[in-house]
């Protein structure tokens, strides 16, 4: 007996019809949160494609899950290129018990990370030129092993010398979304955490932080 054609197109599906269909939107949204909830650092949609089953669409996933946080203790935020889930500001007050701050950085750290922060990509010699005095090797060093710099591209200039840029650490450790959402030197300076320094060149180069603050070779943080 002939099979009807009709009958053959009802036959059961083929595997490779439903082998890659992409899991519910709900259900994504699931695998994101676990990601970014079990993750210490940021994670980048790139790494959440690699992660999740093929079809998936992370960005997608994202933006239901950041709107289904809204309001809530603990939030879904952008971190430079990546994701995080982090405490909503406003309940930050709970978890100061849970922070021992021993050390504070020192002035010269500070200008010299705001003037990255605020002018990045800058050589060592903008940043010498902008504060008046020569930056130290120490100020800068440890403040790439803290991982809030990092090094930049070099300059198409004579020397070709090396820029400094801030890094998402940077960017994570005090809740921003880019560079661009730095307070103004205005605010900076209200806060006493910038300083009113000379203008570029009157002091000359040659003086060091070690000879503005007395002799002594500052330290990065101060007791």
């Amino acid at each position: 007996m002939e099979q009807d054609p009709k009958m053959a197109t009802h036959s059961a599906p083929r595997e490779s019809d439903s082998l890659f269909d992409a899991p519910p939107m709900a259900e994504q949204e699931r695998m994101v949160e676990a990601v970014l909830f079990a993750s210490s650092e940021p994670v980048t949609l790139r790494d959440l494609e690699g992660r999740m089953p093929h079809g998936c669409n992370p960005g997608e996933a994202i933006e239901h899950l950041r709107k289904r946080y809204e309001g809530r203790g603990v939030r879904v935020v952008r971190v430079g290129e990546a994701w995080a889930m982090r405490t909503a500001p406003d309940l930050g007050f709970l978890m100061q018990k849970e922070i021992v701050e021993t050390r504070k950085l020192s002035r010269a750290a500070i200008e010299t990370l705001a003037i990255i922060a605020y002018h990045q990509p800058v050589t060592r010699a903008e940043i010498e030129e902008i504060r008046g005095v020569s930056v130290s090797r120490g100020t800068i060093d440890q403040l790439l092993e803290m991982e809030w710099i990092r090094l930049g591209r070099r300059r198409m200039t004579p020397g070709r010398p090396v820029t400094f840029v801030v890094t998402p650490v940077f960017l994570d450790h005090f809740g921003l979304e880019s560079a661009r959402d730095l307070p103004g030197l205005k605010e900076l300076r209200a806060a006493g955490l910038l300083e009113n320094r000379p203008p570029p060149g009157s002091l000359p180069l040659g003086q060091s932080e070690e000879d503005e603050d007395g002799g002594a070779q500052p330290e990065l943080f101060e007791e």
